[in-house]
């Protein structure tokens, strides 16, 4: 059984929603077991073979393998988005990013929001300067690039808007 098959049953076995999986073939055991015992993680997966596998191995593996899983769960929580008649909005001058006017107000824009034409969508502070950056396109805000408070460059992409 090569680690690529190990990986599918791995990510297989959390599909389907397992708490313990047991198998032996070509001199390979494999147990995965998923849920709180006394002294084992909250998910553990033992694999031996009847040569020796070195434990840098195991940990190469079974970080490999988390970092795939990671992958899966990201790329399936961001939406998918259609880039046809998606325009960005770029930051015309370097500084702070604001999302509103007041921390204690809402944010000008967030994902989902209509905008027209001259609307603000954020500030930026240059300098002690607040200014405001205005949307050059009537849409629909699909994403929000960057953080609140987060410094931002010359020509960073800071909204993704789909035109009409």
């Amino acid at each position: 059984m090569d680690y690529k098959s190990i990986q599918q049953l791995i990510k297989t076995a959390g599909e389907e929603g397992l708490t313990f999986l047991e198998i032996e073939t070509e001199g390979i055991h494999i147990t995965m077991k998923k849920g709180l015992e006394d002294d084992t993680p909250e998910n553990s997966i033992s694999v031996t073979s009847s040569s020796e596998i070195l434990e840098d191995e195991k940990e190469e593996r079974s970080q490999s393998e988390e970092k795939v899983i990671e992958e899966d769960k990201t790329l399936a929580s961001k939406p998918i988005i259609d880039e046809k008649n998606v325009k960005a909005v770029n930051s015309p001058i370097v500084g702070t990013f604001y999302s509103s006017g007041d921390p204690k107000e809402p944010n000008f824009v967030e994902v989902g929001s209509k905008v027209k034409k001259g609307d603000t969508l954020c500030i930026i502070e240059a300098m002690k300067l607040m200014n405001e950056i205005q949307s050059e396109f009537d849409g629909e805000v699909v994403e929000v690039l960057v953080e609140n408070e987060q410094m931002v460059e010359y020509g960073q992409k800071l909204f993704k808007i789909k035109v009409k």
